[in-house]
């Protein structure tokens, strides 16, 4: 174990990609994940633990709910969290790199990043590689944040399950990584919220296009389980609540398309 209690900024930035990937509520000792990365980095548990706590003081959804974390910190944490402010792309596949850099695997591998269809060598691969590294940042931030756990059905099949944009990545840049621009869904109710089928209503309830029934056909069967969550609540998480602002865009442009 590491005898100097000053962190790297590269150790803080490990720390900073953990706590991001993780539920707040699970930063605890026992957690594989902060035992493995203790071990990465030669540090007790117990300080990798307590150094997400740190990064939790300095969380605006968290203060949103009346939650402070730890009451003293670090100026590395700060300093790390107004990086992620002002180009959280840029710092999370810095983060992404360093990680593979340490572990000695490509950038592909330790972001799961598909690279199948991955263009040829040059430039726009390398644009291409670094598009779905910050993609796969933004899923696995929700997905932690949602418990793994749909908003809408209460699903929780992995594989099944996407982290689904509210103002689509596209169109703001700004947001592309903010938590409260994403919902947990189940790959069909997040192709239905894409497709503008979809929308969640001022008080958190959920609607659907009359559209969807209209097309139906002979699988209606299948149309009325999608719909059947119509007016349900959704199932919130601990941290991250998505941005009303940004739900009530969405839910105006469904207006448009269902008229």
């Amino acid at each position: 174990m590491k005898r100097n209690p000053n962190w790297t900024r590269e150790e803080l930035l490990l720390a900073f990609n953990l706590y991001c990937q993780i539920p707040f509520g699970s930063i605890g000792m026992r957690n594989p994940k902060i035992q493995d990365l203790a071990r990465f980095l030669g540090r007790s548990v117990g300080s990798v633990s307590l150094k997400l706590a740190n990064f939790s003081r300095l969380d605006p959804a968290l203060k949103r709910r009346g939650i402070r974390g730890m009451a003293h910190g670090a100026k590395g944490e700060e300093r790390v969290w107004s990086e992620f402010a002002r180009g959280p792309e840029s710092l999370a596949l810095e983060c992404a790199r360093l990680l593979a850099h340490r572990l000695g695997k490509p950038l592909t591998e330790v972001a799961d990043v598909e690279t199948d269809d991955l263009p040829d060598e040059g430039s726009e691969r390398e644009a291409v590689i670094r598009v779905r590294v910050n993609q796969s940042f933004f899923r696995r931030r929700i997905l932690s944040a949602y418990n793994y756990q749909c908003c809408v059905t209460g699903i929780k099949v992995l594989p099944l399950l996407t982290a689904s944009h509210i103002i689509p990545w596209a169109e703001d840049r700004l947001n592309r990584l903010n938590p409260r621009n994403g919902l947990c869904l189940n790959a069909l109710h997040d192709r239905a919220f894409d497709r503008h089928l979809m929308w969640v209503g001022p008080n958190r309830d959920v609607h659907f296009s009359p559209r969807i029934v209209e097309q139906a056909g002979t699988s209606r069967e299948a149309i009325d389980w999608l719909t059947s969550f119509e007016g349900n609540q959704l199932l919130l998480p601990d941290g991250f609540e998505p941005d009303p602002n940004f739900l009530e865009r969405h839910a105006k442009r469904c207006a448009m398309k269902s008229n």
